[in-house]
């Protein structure tokens, strides 16, 4: 690699980068290649230090994450081919987020070339990309937004520097549109012609320029996904598409308690024998066929005898597991107030959540003598790719993970349970399998939001709130894939080490956004028998929720109008405008029908603000809605939700994440959660697990983006959820007078479902769809 040379001719050589400029390479190759150097002229990540300051708001999760990050991002590369189109493979996972997309737009707008000339392919595992290649936080376009517009934009320079030696004019007469370089007389020539005279044999480190914010022409406008047609179409190729060679559809038979193992399957030559079944094999985590099609698997798991070990979880239920939460709880430490102060206490339970996606959990793995190949949608691809090589015995660099598209995955594929079950199966039946899980599998044995309780103490006087106290206390959450490799990984695995980890995770991300005197928000974890994750979010939605209805406790305590108590103590502008415009659009107060209330909560996290205004109808004619095979319940009729992320890449992509967030603010308040009772959740599959349906949804709901001056983007993965959550609890305690305590309200109702059965795990398939046709 030569030494650093100046290749822009508007900005003087330094020995580092200027204040605007960005280091980058040209890569040796036979065609354009460039990518970024992060280790200088980066943007620094948000350090504001506001009084009094509380840890999220000096750093935060997401300033982890991208110094993490920062040292790996240099090796990510944009190649513009000789067909002219560029390409870039992204490392991290696209779960429907849409960051293919935006990708494709910060691309598109330094190298001028339309985004759908812009390729976006997911990079598989990549072991030197060391805390670069984890999907989480909602940290994706945090980190990503100046490394790949770095290698970008240096890639336009050098087909500007190759096109004014084709052309015989100089790089500043030179312009660069649509895929085209047109020099003064009007000579033009592509970038596809220009990508092998870019080219360099020696890798080059240069210095490069970034468009500021006013001269962007993509990012900041609204895009259709760029797989939106392939989507729509079947087209998309997800894990379960992919054709592996004799990669035959495997299943697996599950133990009836969470986290119950095998001991031996009774009627092995029995199962052997089943038309289309060509192995069987038993693994640690329940007893796997491989046959010619799913149906034969699922009447093979059907037919199973197995005798199973009930581990340590058999006879346990909500009652004896809410116990120990308890038990665990940390005790207040009452700060000293005056003695006239006033206190508001309160208490809340959150129940166990499923955390599985729309796709079922799936994996495709190769594992012969020697090396192994896996297919799926993983987050951590790396983690996975030490963990599989540990598993089977080979070094890391003899096994591949090619990372696919996911349908969804809300933190639910940080954890590559599949990809490891796939890649044991394969090696004990000596052949390629394409796994999959039944859809009663995922809230059975799969990954839950961990059940917890939040208690809150406030204390105030002659209108100021003096002291504010939080006290956490949840089921062990699984921290697992540490920051994306292994050492954080094993380290999180660790009794201490597990502890240490949540609640680095804890502080980083909770926040009290109001001016309420001494503020303390504790985290304790206790109880690791259960699978569980960071489903979207983590923390943050009941955290929220615990707060934002003792805000309106307060607010009422004083006998303030809830927005405007919040108006008056809240230390942030950002979310004081949030707040404002979530009152105006949503017409705060206005005169509503008898059993219909608002509700409204903000949120503060990820370098952004929420804000949201919900109304709930409580009227006996929606509460008792008839609907075969539901629940019903409250609904939420209105929501206005207001969102500052920060600089916004794509105002269509954003608009949708609100909107998934906000169906899972409603889903965690009024009907969704597992029900736990003799060491198993009652919960098998999407038809009784009552996530968010159509009769719940609300007929009217607007997303506001605020105008912003950040010039960085800000998360939005995960920014929907915690406000309204929060907001729809808060218009249920208006409605019925009540601060609720649990959460979601209907937990305690009778189970509005009959329990499939546990043995065999997977249900017999329903046979009278053509009754409810219409």
């Amino acid at each position: 690699m030569t030494d650093v040379r100046p290749t822009n001719p508007r900005e003087p050589s330094t020995p580092g980068a200027s204040r605007r400029a960005f280091i980058g390479y040209v890569m040796a190759g036979a065609t354009l290649a460039t990518a970024a150097d992060m280790t200088l002229g980066s943007e620094p990540a948000d350090a504001a230090i506001p009084t009094p300051p509380q840890i999220p708001e000096v750093m935060d999760l997401n300033d982890l994450l991208t110094l993490a990050a920062q040292p790996t991002a240099n090796l990510i590369t944009v190649t513009i081919g000789e067909d002219g189109r560029a390409s870039f493979a992204l490392p991290r996972a696209e779960v429907g987020q849409g960051i293919v997309t935006s990708s494709a737009m910060m691309i598109a707008e330094e190298l001028d070339l339309p985004v759908d000339k812009v390729d976006v392919t997911l990079a598989q595992a990549r072991p030197e990309l060391v805390f670069n290649q984890l999907t989480g936080g909602s940290n994706t376009t945090i980190s990503t937004y100046t490394p790949i517009r770095v290698a970008a934009a240096l890639a336009k320079q050098r087909l500007l520097e190759a096109a004014a030696t084709v052309l015989g004019d100089t790089v500043d007469a030179l312009v660069a549109k649509g895929g085209l370089i047109t020099d003064s007389t009007g000579a033009s020539i592509g970038y596809g012609e220009l990508s092998a005279k870019a080219a360099v044999a020696e890798t080059v480190r240069a210095e490069v320029n970034l468009k500021s914010r006013s001269q962007h022409t993509v990012i900041g406008t609204p895009q259709r996904r760029t797989d939106a047609r392939a989507a729509v179409t079947g087209a998309k190729v997800f894990a379960m598409d992919l054709d592996v060679p004799d990669a035959l559809p495997t299943m697996v038979a599950r133990p009836p308690t969470h986290n119950g193992a095998p001991v031996r399957l009774r009627n092995q030559s029995a199962i052997t024998a089943m038309p289309g079944v060509t192995d069987v094999a038993v693994v640690p985590t329940g007893v796997a066929v491989r046959a010619k099609t799913f149906g034969q698997c699922i009447d093979a798991v059907i037919e199973m005898d197995v005798e199973w070990e009930g581990g340590k979880l058999a006879g346990e239920d909500d009652a004896s597991v809410l116990a120990n939460l308890k038990n665990a709880e940390l005790p207040m430490a009452v700060p000293k107030v005056p003695l006239l102060a006033k206190q508001v206490d309160a208490e809340f339970t959150f129940r166990f959540r499923s955390n599985s996606s729309l796709e079922p959990n799936c994996a495709i793995a190769d594992v012969r003598s020697g090396s192994a190949r896996i297919w799926g949608s993983m987050k951590s691809p790396v983690v996975a790719q030490e963990e599989i090589a540990a598993e089977l015995g080979l070094p890391i660099s003899s096994v591949n993970v090619e990372v696919t598209q996911g349908g969804g995955s809300f933190g639910r594929k940080l954890f590559h349970d599949a990809a490891l079950e796939a890649s044991r199966i394969s090696k004990a039946m000596g052949k390629p399998v394409k796994l999959m899980w039944h859809r009663a599998d995922e809230p059975r044995q799969g990954r839950l939001h961990p059940m917890c309780t939040s208690r809150v103490r406030a204390t105030h006087l002659l209108g100021q709130v003096l002291s504010f106290e939080q006290r956490h206390t949840s089921v062990k959450t699984d921290f697992g894939h540490g920051l994306g490799e292994i050492i954080t990984g094993q380290v999180a695995k660790l009794p201490v080490g597990d502890l240490t980890f949540s609640q680095t995770i804890f502080t980083l991300t909770q926040e009290i956004p109001y001016n309420f005197g001494v503020v303390t928000q504790l985290l304790n974890e206790t109880d690791d028998r259960f699978n569980t994750g960071s489903m979207r979010n983590i923390y943050s939605p009941d955290v929220r929720v615990a707060n934002e209805l003792v805000v309106d406790e307060l607010a009422r305590s004083m006998r303030k109008d809830p927005v405007a108590f919040r108006r008056s103590f809240l230390r942030n502008d950002r979310a004081r405008a949030a707040l404002d415009r979530v009152a105006e659009v949503g017409e705060w107060g206005r005169d509503l029908p008898e059993g219909v209330t608002q509700g409204v909560a903000i949120h503060k996290e990820y370098k952004g603000v929420t804000a949201c205004l919900v109304e709930l109808d409580m009227r006996p004619e929606t509460v008792n809605r008839d609907i075969r095979a539901a629940v019903t319940g409250p609904r939420v009729t209105k929501v206005v939700f207001a969102v500052d992320a920060g600089l916004v890449i794509n105002p269509t992509g954003l608009d949708a994440q609100m909107l998934g967030g906000v169906m899972d603010g409603i889903a965690l308040a009024l009907t969704s959660s597992c029900h736990f009772d003799e060491g198993h959740f009652l919960e098998a599959s999407w038809d009784n697990y009552f996530y968010t349906r159509q009769w719940n949804a609300p007929p009217e709901l607007r997303v506001e983006i605020m105008p912003s001056q950040e010039g960085q983007p800000g998360g939005a993965g995960e920014a929907g959820v915690a406000a309204s959550f929060a907001a729809i609890a808060c218009a249920y305690a208006r409605a019925t007078g009540r601060m609720p305590t649990e959460f979601p309200i209907n937990h305690a109702d009778p189970v509005a479902f009959e329990p499939k059965p546990f043995v065999p795990s997977v249900p017999q398939s329903p046979t009278n769809g053509l009754n409810y046709t219409y």
